[in-house]
């Protein structure tokens, strides 16, 4: 065997490493261990899909290129008809007070309508407005100020009539119980800037909930930290919080 010519220089090397050069050393991998890390948290790790169990809320590059950070979602429910309003109907308005021909009943189950219903056209009358001649009843006498200013999409439809079971489709894609909500998709997609506050809050108004109820800020199938966390007016800003009156946590 030959010796190895650099063994005796190694040996000196190591012979002159001190305490505080070892110290230096580490800390520079050490440093850079924790700029890894924390670049994890804030950007997210292009390409990885897999969710850390520790850290569920943590920062996440989208599968797909995205402008959105952050998602406000207002659902403000409760307001005359669309037919009242912007959606035009002069075939509704011909057959008001007459019976609701048969073709639309054939095949349908309507809750709470028996027998022949009769029609019931628009109550107000309409009127065409602005450059694109959007159609707009007498209701809305400021709106037609700023028509060309605003999209109308007409072309979605559903066949849920019931305001819980719309809302659940609204804010879930589907009128069952059990699926997660917007908000939860959003966070679990997206995961939030921080990790000592929820990535998803709720504020309501009026004191009442969705006919939908919760649901509509659930997290359905996906684990529970996507839920959204309802902040309240009243009483206990966030339930659950708080310890029970006459007992402590000791």
């Amino acid at each position: 065997m030959h010796p190895d010519p650099f063994a005796r220089i190694r040996h000196a090397h190591l012979e002159h490493l001190t305490r505080r050069h070892f110290l230096t050393k580490c800390s520079t991998g050490l440093g850079a261990m924790w700029l890894a890390q924390f670049a994890g948290r804030a950007w997210g790790t292009p390409g990885s899909l897999a969710k850390d169990p520790s850290s569920p809320l943590a920062p996440a590059l989208p599968q797909f290129p995205a402008k959105a950070k952050r998602v406000i979602f207002l659902h403000m429910a409760g307001a005359p008809s669309q037919h009242e309003l912007f959606d035009y109907k002069p075939e509704l308005q011909k057959l008001h007070g007459r019976e609701c021909p048969q073709e639309y009943l054939e095949g349908k189950q309507f809750a709470f309508i028996q027998g022949v219903p009769k029609m019931l056209g628009p109550q107000f009358p309409f009127a065409r407005h602005g450059q694109s001649g959007a159609w707009l009843s007498d209701r809305l006498p400021h709106f037609s100020r700023v028509v060309d200013d605003v999209c109308f999409v007409k072309s979605m439809h559903t066949d849920q009539f019931n305001h819980g079971p719309a809302q659940l489709l609204v804010h879930t894609g589907t009128q069952n119980l059990g699926s997660p909500s917007l908000g939860a998709w959003a966070t679990y997609g997206l995961g939030s800037d921080n990790q000592n506050l929820p990535g998803f809050v709720v504020l309501t108004s009026g004191g009442k909930n969705p006919d939908a109820g919760k649901s509509v800020w659930g997290a359905g199938y996906l684990p529970s930290v996507y839920q959204g966390v309802q902040c309240r007016s009243q009483g206990e800003p966030v339930l659950y919080l708080s310890d029970p009156a006459g007992i402590d946590r000791r």
